[in-house]
């Protein structure tokens, strides 16, 4: 009688693969906002998942709200007002050869003008921030055929403005520990770029074009190109040259416009 030898079982089916990854746990707007300067890629794969933007936003509205208001009682906008005139000569020169009746009213609508533009900054920071946020969409999905949302690039450009909050912050203290109010510059309050160094004597050209290299915005745009690769499959050396070449642009821009001006 023939028996079969011994065959060693075989599996019916071959067993699956381990998972290689596991799903990522949803980051809790907390979670989001401390990743923003610590470990920047989680909070902005996590955009993919929720692309809310309003607790950064509300945030930086009330930091911004509160800088505006440290300045109208610490510098006064008829000082802020003085001292942005004295960085343009051209228009320095003009309004010191007006009339002192015809000067004054200048400058009272001037101040009046400044206020409200500085109390609606938030306003007008969502504005900005969908008109950057429009180009960059565009540049990449046209011009790098990304895939992604507008309304997640939308959300990935407020997070990485939180970083520059550190510049209202930093220019309240020095406001409250009683700084002097000469030479405040509004738009430039803080030495985190060369331009905040060139005061009314030196060249406008020269301020408008080191101003814009500011450490605080360079650490944004930085977060700005790694933020476009975990949320696009764009490669990180391209995000880079798209979003530093618009920088480029604005740069160029703005030494124009003080050259024209000056």
């Amino acid at each position: 009688m023939a028996t079969n030898p011994s065959v060693p079982p075989q599996p019916q089916h071959p067993s699956q693969p381990p998972q290689l990854s596991q799903e990522i746990a949803p980051l809790s707007e907390g979670q989001r906002l401390i990743d923003t300067f610590f470990a920047p890629s989680k909070t902005f794969t996590d955009l993919r998942r929720n692309a809310s933007w309003w607790v950064p936003f509300l945030i930086i509205a009330i930091v911004s709200s509160t800088f505006i208001y440290v300045v109208d009682q610490k510098v006064g906008f008829r000082k802020v007002v003085d001292n942005q005139i004295q960085l343009q000569p051209k228009q320095a020169e003009r309004i010191e050869s007006m009339p002192a009746d015809q000067r004054q009213k200048i400058m009272q609508q001037q101040v009046a003008i400044t206020r409200i533009i500085s109390y609606t900054v938030p306003v007008i920071a969502l504005v900005l921030y969908a008109a950057f946020a429009g180009v960059l969409f565009a540049t990449l999905k046209f011009g790098a055929g990304a895939e992604l949302k507008y309304k997640t690039l939308y959300a990935l450009i407020v997070y990485t403005r939180l970083p520059m909050l550190l510049m209202p912050l930093l220019a309240m203290l020095s406001l409250m520990a009683g700084v002097s109010s000469d030479g405040f510059n509004i738009e430039n309050p803080v030495a985190t770029n060369a331009g905040y160094f060139i005061g009314p004597d030196g060249s406008p050209v020269l301020r408008a074009l080191l101003t814009p290299f500011d450490v605080l915005t360079i650490w944004t745009l930085v977060l700005t190109a790694i933020g476009i690769t975990c949320i696009s499959k764009v490669k990180r050396g391209t995000a880079f040259a798209i979003v530093f070449g618009w920088f480029a642009v604005v740069v160029i821009g703005r030494v124009a416009l003080a050259a024209l001006t000056s």
